[in-house]
Formats: structure tokens, C-alpha cells, sequence
């Protein structure tokens, strides 16, 4: 006995686009504005559903991440809905026409009815910040080997800071109030006093702003700085985080290639040399761990200083330097010309080092902009908890900071060691991982024609966290793919079990 036949859905659309590899709009954004004019148009029907992004993908000769960030970019835009993995399709009511204040009322209810206000349950920006937001969110449960940015938490000094602490609370030295939004002042004389001899920044305490972590640092810069539609020069591959807080800011990202030298300047300003803004890694580029050579520091100083343009200077890591001194921060660099105008944004964070969990940053922001960053940091929470503040200055004020950048140095260079040693071992053949000089992650090269974003599912299988360095691209990846794996957070033994089920997932087994 056979059942009942099941009913085929209408076949997805036919979507007809011309992309121009040689046009300055990178592929992602040919792709998004096509379907845009398509479903504004009518020749997209309102309802019908979108060929999957691997056919269609493959329809147009681009890497599924490209029509994927598209859909994205679409989806938090409100011109498409669903799900990846459970088809897309185009809005019965899309943004443009939420314009409209009001609609007729339905067909069924009295005539002469008054209309009825379109009340979506979230604004636009708001759905943007939920879908590309989502990216940030880490799964629940403990840190496991290799998940990225994790610091060493089992060497914060967990007695010398509660110390610190019930120290000022016994001496009642905690301010309560609340106070200046840039930060407690001693704080920010003791950041500005560590960065100048451990990164040559050049800058006064009240250039120093105390925010709550990196992320926070890249949303003010985008809120400030960014206009809706502005360009933003990206690193290719390049930091999720930050092209998160560009999108929900409205800005067009252009993604600039990076290779041994760090961010291809000339490339950048053949792309979009009126871009508003570059986000940069340049002592120790993520993912990749490239160092930006001083030549293209200077052309990168020197385009934004000629067409007007600020520079965000990530500098998320610069304490794990393993061999030889780091090239001092492109911010000291610019201030060492005389006459220039400042065009660096700094931008540091406690996170690596001590613990994530206490949400401790920094912005170094040039002296024009600093009661702009003032008041705006007032408009988001006011300032970081007090208390956190007084207890890090003290930390720093008295020496320990430095012992303890000391210790977790050694440390990590350690762990680095044990995961090299054991994926030489039991990883030959199925990926290489190379030493690096600093960080706290490492490239796994996969095997050739391994797929990363395949190796990576099957590594989550049996409990090993990774990220495809595919992931961090906006336009097709190179041949050749990567894990990228985190290690500065795991004893040596979790890194070597972790080792050993990493090889059983790329063995298949």
C-alpha cells in the first residue's frame, strides 16, 4: 500500500545576474544588490523561495562564502527570511515599502475601516544587529581545545587580585559614583605609561578611553566615525568581530587582500581609495599571524593622511611575542612625523591576558576626537564597573601586570610547543602546523583538496572546536584550506588529547 503522494513546492526562481569581476563592488556585494533590484523590481515574485546558496553559488561561478554573505547582508536588511540550511525567501513586505506608514486593512474587515500601521517587532537596524550579532555568540559549555581567544585563566593570580581588592573595599577607596566616562585616571595614566614602553604608542592619559572589552572599542569607532554606506577597508581573511560591528553600522566592507607583507595598500586604494575607515592587525594579523612590513605601514599612514581617512589599529595580542622585538605600533610610528596630522585609532584589551570574563579595554583615540568618544562611550553604559578599574590600576601601578605578561608569556610559549610536537607526531600527513614567533592560535594547513569548513564539522563531532579559515573570508578563499586552532587557554595534556581526536576526525574514523 503506497501513501499519499507528497505535494512538490513551487521550483525556486530562475535568478538572472551579470557579475563583473573586474568592477570596484566586490562579488558579494554584485550578488546582494542584484537580488535587492531583483525582489524591488517584481522580477523576484514577494514569497518566492531562493535557489540554495551552494546552487546558486555554483549558477554563478563564485564561492558559496560570497552568496552566503549576500543572503546575509539581505536577511539582516529584512528582504529575505529563513534560515541557512532551511532555504531563503524573499519578504511579502519588504523594507522599502515599511516606508509606507500605513496598508489598507484586510479584505474581510468592514469597509471604510481605518488602516492598520505596519508595527514590525524590530527595527531594521535591529534585525541587522541580531543576524550578523548571532556570529559573536559562542556555544554554552566549558572552553574546550581549540577554541579561539581563550587566554591561559588557569594562570590569573586569582589571590594577588582579590588582594588588591579587599584591600581598597577594607580602606573604603572604591568610588561608587559615577564618574568620567573615558575612565578612572589613574588607570588611564598607568595604560598610557604601559603601552609607551611596551608598544611605543605616544600618547597623554586623556587620550586614553577604558572601554569594556575590543568589541566595544570597534562599536564606538563604527558609531562615530561610519556614516550608512561609507567604505571600510577590511583584512582579507580578517577578524569576524570587526566586519560584525562595520555591517550593523551600515557600512560597505570591502575586503582587502592580505598577503606576506600584511594589507595590500595598493590593492585597498584600487578598490575604494575614499574609504572612510581601514581596520587593521598589523602586528601579528589574525588569523593569518603576518607582520605588516614597516614599507606598507608608512603607504598606509600615508594614504590615510591624503585622503582624509582614520585607521583602527588592532593591537589584540601584541604581548605574546615569543622571539624578537614587535615593530612598535603603527600609532607611535605616525606620531613620530612631525606636522601630521593623526589619523590612528588604537584600540588594546586586558581579554588575553588576564581573563575575558572582566571585560577590561582600551581606546588611544587622537586628542580632536577624544570629547566625541567621551560623550558618545556616555550614551551606551555610562562607564566600565569602577571597582574593576581601581583594582587593574593598582595591578598595573604596582608591578604585577609585568610579572604576570612574564609568566603567561613562558606559559604559552609552552603550550604553543606541546601542540607543534604533537601534531608532528600524530598529524603527518593530515595537516601542518607550523611555530609562530607570537600569538596564541596556529594554522593548521590542511592536506590538498581536504575541505576546511568539512574538516571542521567533523572535528566539532568528536569534541574539538576549530574554525575554517574559510569562515574568516568575505570573498572565495585561496586553494588550500586551514583550521584555525586556539591553544593559549589548555594544559598541554587537553591540547594532546585534543591532537589525538582532531586525528581520528580527518582520518574519518
Amino acid at each position: 500500500m503506497t501513501g499519499p503522494k507528497r505535494k512538490r513546492g513551487p521550483a525556486s526562481p530562475v535568478v538572472q545576474l551579470v557579475l563583473d569581476p573586474a568592477a570596484e563592488a566586490p562579488l558579494y556585494q554584485q550578488v546582494y544588490e542584484g537580488l535587492r533590484d531583483a525582489i524591488l523590481s517584481g522580477r523576484l515574485a514577494r514569497g518566492a523561495r531562493l535557489p540554495s546558496t551552494r546552487a546558486l553559488a555554483a549558477d554563478l561561478g563564485v564561492a558559496r562564502n560570497t552568496v552566503l554573505l549576500a543572503f546575509e547582508q539581505l536577511r539582516s536588511e529584512g528582504y529575505l527570511y529563513g534560515r541557512r540550511g532551511g532555504g531563503s525567501r524573499a519578504r511579502e513586505v519588504v523594507p522599502d515599502a515599511l516606508l509606507t506608514v500605513a496598508r489598507p486593512a484586510r479584505a474581510s474587515a468592514a469597509k471604510g475601516a481605518r488602516t492598520r500601521a505596519i508595527a514590525p517587532t524590530l527595527s531594521m537596524r535591529g534585525r541587522m544587529l541580531v543576524e550578523v550579532g548571532a556570529t559573536l555568540i559562542r556555544p554554552p559549555g566549558p572552553h574546550t581545545p581549540f577554541e579561539l581567544g581563550v587566554p591561559a585563566i588557569d594562570a590569573f593570580p586569582m589571590r594577588r587580585w582579590a588582594q588588591l581588592a579587599g584591600r581598597r573595599w577594607r580602606r573604603g577607596d572604591v568610588d561608587l559614583g559615577e564618574l568620567d566616562p573615558a575612565g578612572e585616571p589613574a588607570l588611564r595614566a598607568a595604560i598610557a605609561s604601559y603601552v609607551g614602553a611596551a608598544r611605543g604608542v605616544r600618547c597623554t592619559p586623556d587620550q586614553v578611553l577604558v572601554v569594556n572589552g575590543a568589541q566595544q572599542a570597534l562599536h564606538l569607532v563604527s558609531q562615530v566615525l561610519l556614516d550608512p554606506g561609507d567604505d571600510v577597508w577590511i583584512e582579507e581573511p580578517g577578524y569576524v568581530g570587526a566586519r560584525v560591528a562595520f555591517l550593523a553600522a551600515g557600512a560597505r566592507l570591502v575586503p582587502v587582500r592580505v598577503d606576506d607583507e600584511g594589507l595590500d595598500v595598493a590593492e585597498g586604494m584600487r578598490m575604494a581609495t575614499r574609504a572612510r575607515l581601514a581596520y587593521v592587525t598589523p602586528s601579528h594579523q589574525f588569523p593569518l599571524g603576518v607582520v605588516m612590513s614597516a614599507s606598507r605601514r608608512l603607504q598606509l599612514l600615508g594614504w590615510a593622511g591624503a585622503s582624509g581617512a582614520w585607521i583602527l589599529e588592532d593591537d589584540y595580542d601584541a604581548e605574546f611575542r615569543y622571539r624578537g622585538r614587535p615593530l612598535p605600533a603603527l600609532q607611535g610610528l605616525e606620531a613620530e612625523q612631525p606636522g601630521r596630522r593623526a589619523h590612528v585609532l588604537y584600540a588594546g584589551t586586558f581579554s588575553k591576558t588576564l581573563v575575558s570574563g572582566l571585560r577590561l579595554g582600551y581606546m588611544i583615540v587622537p586628542d580632536g576626537l577624544v570629547d566625541a568618544f567621551r560623550a558618545a562611550r556616555s550614551t551606551v553604559d555610562r562607564h566600565t564597573p569602577m571597582p574593576y578599574q581601581h583594582v587593574l590600576a593598582d595591578f598595573i601601578g604596582e608591578g604585577h601586570y609585568f610579572r604576570h605578561i612574564r609568566h603567561v608569556r613562558a606559559l604559552c610559549a609552552e603550550r604553543q610547543e606541546a601542540l607543534v610536537d604533537a601534531a608532528h607526531k600524530r598529524l603527518a600527513g593530515l595537516i601542518e602546523i607550523a611555530p609562530d614567533p607570537a600569538g596564541l592560535h596556529l594554522l593548521g594547513r590542511l592536506a590538498p583538496g581536504v575541505d576546511d569548513a568539512t574538516a571542521h564539522e567533523a572535528a566539532m563531532a568528536r569534541g574539538v572546536r576549530s574554525w575554517a579559515l574559510s569562515k574568516f573570508h568575505l570573498t572565495s578563499p585561496p586553494r588550500g584550506g586551514a583550521l584555525v586552532l586556539g591553544y593559549g587557554g589548555f594544559s598541554e595534556g587537553a591540547i594532546r588529547r585534543a591532537v589525538g581526536e582532531l586525528g581520528k576526525a580527518l582520518e574519518g574514523r
